[in-house]
């Protein structure tokens, strides 16, 4: 008796004490996913938004009408509704702000006319720069993201052109995973707020997310939010609360993020090895001293064992345990994923290793040798935030991944896939858009910069030619004023589908202006090149499509050693004399 009795006091000091330990560690491990969680999605958002702004920027009927301060009210609505159904965006703004920083008009709105300039640091700060900029801030609408690039028209300033997207796509990024979320701005900084867009306040904070749910809005009301700011993560109402500062274009405290998980949807897997060590010491202790009291404890502990094995199963990660050599136990996740497999047995007979499904691809998790595995590089780069591309029975996911030993002695490892596939695909999208032109899904000037850069060292590096085409659609102007700029728009897109079309895989083709476009051409010389230019000017001058409209092409072949800007004046110098020679025609210089 004497003998259980300390046991069971070790049991309840010892086990209880390690037990709230790992829990707290489990709370910290979660919070800390959530704010890089949160940190990489503003970030991809604010960089995206920044790219399409860019994209925007280079149209030469805007400039036409920043220039005479008169911007239709509809001005964008076909390229937000068009954001809408073919993008992640489905509330995008557009603002345009002259260089005295007035702004001329709102897609969301007929009020036009203020001085914002004067509310807006971040507005400020590019217009003195002259530099694109993203950043958090509150205007007279909203508390959101915002992307302002300045306008140039012929190295002159004459603007700034703004777009505002907002938390909500954030916000269901994180409802997938189970977390919901509450987007405040600060009091200090809603004093500009004349047309909140939510109308949704707690005591004197905004709330900036649509979808924010009334439950968490009337437990912050009822709390003393200052407090919730104040520490890395809080455990109240059934809930782990996680706070996320946002911060304005001069780092300082404009608002907070606020997630909200809730504690029985996280699953401990470090508490549940510690438990079947301390499980298995207590058998062997009551085995060699009474065989009575260890079937009775046996079978308790067994139950406890099940509850924490239930917990593991209830996770939405994959969790496996690793020896480096196979995979000793797994989580039902696993089995929803490698569905053809019912059991951990009939896996690993058909597969040596989990990393057969990796997918060999530049920015994730490689398989690695049989001296060297994946596994050995994850636990030397453990500081490091990993992600794995897989290939399970021919469909595509993204996991992040992270491992954790659990033994020493026996070198044992458990090793968590965080399926994170949805947001692997939207940050791939957004990269797509950010680098394609918004009207006919060519690339864009920003891409064509930086591409001609890495041809031009390539092809001086390894001794290959290459050339580029210049050509833009002859007369477009008239093509304007005659017939309306959305019947010039669908020329374009129109005709550049068509040379798309007729480029080989390897050709890289931009838009670098209103109708004018670059073709890069590696592995080229300028004979070829003519050779495909000829070819294009054919096919626009036969295609009577729209309207009938002929195309003039410049090309040239680059001169290893010269730079960017003398490789552009040659090719423009090109386009110029077929211009001047009659039109509808190729030249090379």
């Amino acid at each position: 008796m004497l003998l259980s009795g300390s046991i069971g006091w070790f049991y309840y000091i010892y086990v209880e004490h390690e037990e709230q330990l790992l829990t707290a560690k489990q709370y910290e491990k979660n919070a800390q996913e959530i704010r890089m969680r949160i940190s990489n999605a503003l970030l991809l958002k604010e960089k995206a938004t920044l790219g399409m702004a860019l994209s925007l920027s280079e149209n030469n009927d805007l400039k036409k009408r920043l220039k005479e301060k008169k911007i239709p009210a509809h001005y964008y609505d076909e390229l937000i509704e068009r954001y809408k159904n073919s993008t992640l965006y489905k509330n995008i703004w557009i603002q345009i702000v002259d260089k005295e920083g007035v702004s001329l008009y709102r897609s969301w709105t007929t009020h036009y006319g203020d001085k914002i300039g004067k509310i807006r640091e971040d507005l400020q700060l590019v217009q003195k720069d002259k530099k694109a900029a993203y950043s958090l801030s509150v205007g007279r609408y909203d508390f959101s993201i915002k992307a302002m690039v300045p306008i140039f028209e012929k190295q002159n300033f004459i603007g700034t052109i703004e777009l505002i997207s907002h938390f909500n796509s954030i916000d269901k990024i994180l409802q997938k995973e189970k977390i919901e979320s509450v987007v405040l701005a600060l009091p200090k900084v809603t004093r500009h707020l004349k047309y909140p867009f939510t109308k949704l306040f707690v005591k004197d904070y905004y709330v900036a997310n649509l979808a924010a749910p009334k439950e968490l809005l009337n437990f912050l009301n009822r709390s003393n939010i200052a407090v919730l700011f104040k520490k890395s993560y809080t455990l109240k109402d059934g809930y782990l609360i996680v706070d996320y500062p946002l911060f304005s274009i001069k780092k300082s405290v404009i608002g907070h993020y606020l997630a909200f998980e809730k504690l029985d949807k996280i699953a401990n897997k470090d508490l549940d090895y510690f438990e079947s060590k301390i499980v298995l010491y207590i058998l062997i202790t009551l085995m060699a001293f009474a065989g009575l009291i260890n079937i009775v404890l046996y079978y308790i502990l067994r139950e406890q064992k099940h509850y924490y094995k239930n917990i593991l199963d209830s996770s939405n990660n994959i969790v496996l345990v690793n020896n480096k050599k196979e995979i000793l136990d797994a989580n039902k996740t696993f089995f929803k994923y490698f569905s053809s497999c019912k059991t951990l047995q009939e896996f690993r007979e058909k597969h040596t290793c989990i990393c057969n499904f990796f997918v060999d691809e530049t920015g994730y998790l490689k398989k690695g040798s049989e001296a060297y595995s994946w596994l050995d590089y994850l636990l030397e780069n453990s500081h490091k935030h990993h992600k794995v591309k897989m290939n399970i029975e021919g469909k595509i996911y993204y996991f992040a991944v992270f491992v954790t030993l659990i033994s020493e002695e026996k070198q044992h490892y458990s090793v968590i896939f965080s399926d994170v596939t949805h947001e692997e695909e939207q940050k791939q999208e957004l990269e797509k858009l950010a680098t394609r032109d918004a009207l006919t899904g060519v690339y864009n000037r920003r891409y064509y910069t930086q591409t001609i850069e890495k041809e031009m060292y390539n092809a001086k590096r390894y001794e290959y030619d290459l050339s580029l085409i210049m050509l833009d659609i002859d007369y477009f102007k008239r093509v304007n004023d005659v017939h309306g700029h959305s019947v010039g728009d669908e020329v374009l897109i129109v005709y550049s589908k068509l040379i798309q079309s007729n480029l080989r895989s390897s050709d890289i083709f931009c838009r670098v202006g209103g109708e004018e476009f670059i073709i890069i051409l590696p592995h080229t010389n300028a004979q070829t090149a003519k050779k495909i230019a000829e070819k294009l000017r054919t096919s626009v001058a036969e295609a009577h499509k729209i309207l009938d409209i002929t195309m003039s092409f410049g090309v040239t072949q680059y001169i290893y050693g010269e730079d960017e800007h003398h490789l552009d004046t040659r090719v423009d110098k090109a386009l110029y004399k077929a211009k001047t020679s009659g039109r509808n025609r190729v030249e090379v210089e």
